[in-house]
């Protein structure tokens, strides 16, 4: 069935067109983490029904946002994962982070939470250092692990954690959520306890200085 359109020429309503449909963009968050299978996207995206979930996962592959590839492990498993067109909507998701970073005061009784929902806010504050730095970084949550990869520049991020990391922090998600919105520097996070970063590398020790998730 054809889509609605918004039938504007304008770009903003363009895009709109493509990604403006309840959930689109949360699947694209999830897929950001690197292919996910239906039953992993489904996990991860609390309230969305398995048909509305199937539908907008067709509509995405149709529209060029992401495709499907057969894992080499697991049987027939099917995994989805973004297209560079899908990637490119990081820049949007982080906007849309610090636009909304405000609304995350107390957590309601009905709201769901994944460690790896930190990761978008939290590489925001970490792109000074990842221009300076190349590494990975593994973030421990009480509700899970994510790791963020810097490289040249750019930061990527992955769900679960990792062997050997250059730097590991473990705090709360108070604490990460401050320390995403510059209201919090790790050094202060550190030295209140609320914050506990491993590491020996220049990559630990430029978090634990003033280069990295400073104030803004």
């Amino acid at each position: 069935m054809p889509r609605r359109s918004y039938d504007q020429y304008c770009a903003i309503a363009r895009a709109l067109d493509t990604i403006g449909d309840r959930w689109t963009l949360l699947i694209v968050r999830e897929l950001l983490a690197g292919p996910r299978r239906y039953t992993d996207l489904h996990a991860d995206l609390p309230g969305v029904s398995t048909d509305v979930l199937a539908s907008r996962l067709r509509d995405m592959e149709r529209d060029g946002l992401l495709t499907r590839r057969r894992l080499t492990t697991g049987g027939a498993a099917t995994a989805y994962e973004l297209t560079p067109q899908g990637r490119g909507l990081l820049p949007v998701l982080g906007a849309l982070a610090t636009w909304g970073g405000p609304a995350l005061d107390e957590r309601r009784p009905t709201d769901a939470v994944r460690a790896h929902w930190f990761a978008i806010p939290l590489m925001d504050r970490l792109r000074p250092l990842a221009a300076e730095h190349r590494g990975v970084m593994e973030v421990r949550l009480p509700e899970g692990v994510f790791h963020l990869l810097l490289s040249d520049g750019q930061l990527a991020y992955r769900d679960g954690p990792v062997e050997w990391a250059d730097a590991r922090l473990t705090l709360d998600t108070d604490t990460c959520r401050a320390l995403a919105a510059g209201s919090l520097t790790a050094e202060d996070a550190i030295a209140a306890g609320r914050l506990d970063l491993t590491g020996d590398t220049p990559l630990a020790d430029a978090v634990r200085g003033a280069t990295a998730l400073t104030r803004s």
